[in-house]
């Protein structure tokens, strides 16, 4: 068991049997009374963000979590297949560990996969990935100014909002937090 001191950005936490990850921390030590600790924790599986605050010295439960470098391979239908960089093992990760990562990922494309005891918890991307628009509709005449937007299908099926000057084929940087639009890439 470690202890309150232990706390850092980044160390995942056990409580109450669902795992929590430090965003922030901050040891508090007023001029009366006991030094606290005030946390803000983020729920590894939900993404459900609480704070929390533990009197200086309180034991708490660390967990081991492990980040690793996988390539994705293939959707099976019901889950995503992926390789582990370094002993090219095989993973096999639900649909709902996946979550919003399975609209940007192209295959043998590099994600980290974070691990508890052998089970993955969640898919991390990289900030930004280039995607080729598959479909969208022609721009008007005229509508090449500033401003306006429109719907358009990327290569792993997700929608996303472009300028109006876009057209099918052409590649685009997108964000895979937001899903936002945020350039052109020319090849």
């Amino acid at each position: 068991m470690a202890s309150t001191a232990d706390i850092k950005n980044g160390v995942v936490l056990n409580i109450d049997g669902q795992l929590w990850s430090v965003i922030e921390f901050q040891h508090v030590k007023p001029g009366k009374g006991g030094a606290f600790v005030r946390t803000k924790l983020k729920n590894v599986v939900s993404g459900k963000t609480v704070d929390r605050t533990y009197n200086a010295g309180t034991k708490i439960d660390v967990e081991n979590v492990d980040r690793r470098d996988f390539t994705y391979l293939y959707n099976d239908g019901e889950a995503f297949v992926f390789m582990d960089a370094s002993d090219y093992d095989q993973l096999t990760v639900p649909a709902t560990v996946v979550g919003d990562a399975a609209n940007f990922m192209l295959e043998n494309q590099s994600v980290t996969i974070a691990l508890n005891n052998g089970n993955p918890l969640y898919v991390e991307l990289p900030a930004s990935v280039v995607l080729e628009i598959t479909y969208t509709e022609p721009g008007l005449q005229g509508d090449r100014s500033t401003g306006g937007t429109k719907p358009a299908t990327v290569e792993t099926g997700y929608e996303i909002q472009v300028p109006l000057f876009l057209e099918t084929g052409t590649k685009v940087k997108v964000d895979t937090r937001t899903g936002d639009y945020l350039g052109r890439v020319n090849d």
